[in-house]
């Protein structure tokens, strides 16, 4: 039986040189055990509350924003700016750092240093309750030491103990929508006049997103051919068309705004390196994928809505707003051009 005692982890990691993610897969642990394992060896456990935590985040200035799920990384550097709390939601409203958080689900959360060839870096990692992680602040060579140094004597917990219980991981719930509900669905989406009001719809309905997908049918819905998410970094980044990318977990949401300036896909990865945002997604994961329209006050929001096998959404993608640079009527296009589920068969 292998030992997975947290001396022994703290052995197995530092030999280690990929991601812990995958380490912490290849073990069957969660990704948490690894980090809480070196506790007292560089990782301090903080409180996680965000209204204390995101603060906090803020005084250290620019860093880099990390948000993924199991088929895609978000990557945005900037400064946690214009924080609003919540109970239920909160969120960063700055143009770079533009997040949505989910409290219930940030369980877990550790301050950790790490000595490297390159010098020590500096993370902040927070989990759920299974010890998946939810979101990820990595800090850079300008970020501020002093606020670092803050952040570690007032977020730090009693307890710093280096091992860790954890919650069974919640399964993906697969596409639902109860038959006898379709029209009630069709009817209230025509009616809808802001985005917001979709996720109240569906789960007045018993519904989820996927569910409700499948059977909208036109205009609401269409479903597109796996090729059309390669197609549409294509076509985005080959026009310069603004988007708005939205990648997330139960936990929290990251999005970017603006154009996708550099795409290098590598082997089953598509991924955009651009200065200040990097995504990298597994193409190969992608099993569903669907046009949505929505009607708002302002026009219809037109998504592209990628899932994986299982169900889970992998990213949703907007057109750029108006106010903000976009072209509604040239993302329209696009997304009308990308390829169909039919013409795939």
């Amino acid at each position: 039986m292998t030992d997975h005692s947290p001396a022994a982890l703290r052995q197995i990691i530092a030999e280690d040189t990929g991601r812990p993610v995958d380490l912490a897969a290849k073990l069957g642990l969660p990704e948490a055990q690894l980090v809480a394992a070196q506790v007292g060896h560089g990782a301090l456990r903080i409180d996680p509350t965000l209204g204390r935590l995101i603060p906090a985040i803020q005084s250290l200035g620019e860093v880099m924003a990390l948000t993924r799920n199991r088929s895609c990384v978000i990557e945005k550097v900037g400064t946690y700016n214009d924080f609003h709390d919540g109970d239920h939601a909160a969120m960063t409203l700055d143009a770079e750092i533009d997040m949505r958080f989910f409290p219930r689900h940030w369980v877990h959360a550790f301050a950790v240093e790490k000595q490297t060839d390159a010098g020590v870096k500096r993370s902040i990692q927070v989990f759920d309750a299974a010890g998946d992680a939810v979101h990820k602040v990595h800090l850079r060579e300008v970020s501020d030491l002093d606020g670092w140094a803050a952040l570690k004597r007032e977020l730090a917990v009693g307890d710093q103990s280096d091992s860790a219980a954890f919650a069974a991981r919640e399964p993906v719930e697969p596409a639902n929508a109860p038959l006898d509900r379709v029209d009630a669905l069709r009817r209230e989406w025509a009616e809808m006049t802001d985005t917001h009001q979709f996720n109240t719809l569906i789960r007045r309905l018993k519904m989820n997103r996927l569910g409700a997908n499948r059977v909208a049918g036109a205009p609401f819905a269409r479903p597109l051919a796996v090729a059309a998410v390669p197609a549409l970094l294509e076509r985005a980044h080959a026009d310069g068309v603004g988007v708005m990318f939205f990648v997330g977990n139960m936990g929290c949401i990251e999005i970017h705004s603006g154009r996708i300036e550099s795409l290098k896909p590598m082997g089953p990865w598509l991924n955009v390196l651009d200065p200040r945002f990097n995504l990298h997604l597994r193409g190969d994961h992608v099993a569903e994928v669907w046009a949505v329209n929505k009607p708002t006050r302002r026009g219809p929001a037109i998504s592209v809505e990628a899932f994986d096998a299982e169900g889970a959404l992998i990213f949703q993608c907007f057109g750029l707003r108006p106010e903000k640079g976009g072209d509604a009527a040239q993302w329209a296009a696009l997304v009308e051009g990308l390829p169909a589920l039919a013409e795939a068969a």
